[in-house]
């Protein structure tokens, strides 16, 4: 297709993409949760969970793809400040994989919780000591530097004790937290006194829900009895975050549908199941109404993603486009098209 500066082709797939299987997979979690405690067909969260098995291993080989024949893009996106933030989705994917496939089969939900343990901790390592170096322009800043030590930490540490290694999940738990901590202030200030995030970047701030949900979950995954407490103080961190960012909406919303906002579908699939498995422990009063709610909006709102997604597939929108003839992008508007995912 030519727009008259050159010829365009698709884009590989961008590693954000794993946001996508990320979310089906959260999704399909939060349904296993509610079939604990209420009354639900097994089928549907057994389909479902089978359905974004499936959607993980399609972006799984898509980026494995990537690798063999379009190296050079891989090694790219690697090496940019933003984009390679979301490469921490991939071993995130693998671990909640892991919890997946560990009612059907232990020995293959073990492995894929230590490669995608493995992995992380290579990966968040080299990419979190990258950011220790300085050097950084704020307006490359967003909740994507949650990524690479927040949401692996967080997701180990529910597998971690789902497999019975509590202590390991705990060692996991701590590192989230603090990682989460420290990050939150970097984030809340470049937002405040910089410039306001390019419109292509602002479903970014959807991943702002994820870590005290995703946190909430791991926190009752390595304690036991009636919820505590600080897992109340997790649940209302993240009920305001979602106020915030429904408050935030008309201020995100571009015109039309990008597979960047998958960046929701995380916290808005932790939430419920956070509230799920509180209520699975004993807790009553307003968790009685606040995890059904949250069960139906979690669904509506990655309802209305996987729509959004299947729509842009049929009219081929689904990946980028780029200029094989334009001269180079700057690095601020490469990182714009990728977190943008459209034409």
């Amino acid at each position: 297709m030519d727009n008259g500066n050159g010829t365009n082709k698709y884009a590989p797939m961008p590693v954000a993409f794993f946001g996508i299987g990320v979310g089906a997979l959260a999704l399909a979690g939060a349904w296993r949760a509610a079939a604990r405690v209420w009354t639900i067909p097994e089928a549907i969260p057994v389909l479902l969970t089978a359905s974004a098995l499936v959607v993980w291993l399609a972006v799984l080989v898509a980026y494995g793809r990537k690798w063999l024949v379009e190296r050079d893009a891989a090694v790219a996106e690697m090496r940019h400040p933003v984009q390679s933030s979301f490469a921490a989705l991939v071993p995130v994917s693998m671990m909640l994989a892991a919890q997946a496939v560990q009612a059907y089969s232990r020995e293959l939900a073990i492995a894929l919780f230590v490669i995608g343990v493995v992995s992380s901790l290579a990966l968040g390592v080299y990419l979190q000591g990258r950011f220790w170096q300085g050097g950084r322009k704020p307006e490359l800043t967003t909740p994507a530097i949650y990524l690479p030590t927040v949401a692996p930490s967080f997701v180990a540490a529910t597998a971690a004790a789902g497999l019975g290694f509590t202590q390991l999940g705990m060692l996991f738990f701590g590192a989230g937290v603090f990682s989460w901590l420290a990050i939150e202030s970097i984030v809340l200030h470049r937002a405040a006194v910089h410039e306001p995030l390019p419109e292509a970047l602002r479903p970014s701030l959807g991943i702002q829900l994820a870590p005290p949900v995703v946190g909430g979950v791991s926190y009752l995954a390595i304690t036991h009895g009636v919820p505590d407490t600080f897992a109340y103080m997790m649940l209302g961190y993240g009920l305001y975050q979602a106020l915030m960012l429904a408050r935030l909406i008309p201020w995100i919303r571009q015109s039309t549908f990008t597979p960047s906002y998958w960046a929701f579908s995380f916290g808005a699939a932790a939430l419920p199941t956070m509230a799920i498995r509180m209520v699975e422990r004993g807790a009553t009063g307003p968790m009685a109404w606040i995890a059904p709610v949250a069960f139906v909006l979690a669904n509506v709102v990655i309802g209305l993603m996987v729509a959004g997604t299947v729509r842009a597939i049929v009219q081929g929108k689904l990946l980028p486009a780029v200029n094989v003839t334009a001269p180079k992008d700057n690095v601020l508007s490469i990182e714009r098209r990728a977190a943008a995912g459209s034409r």
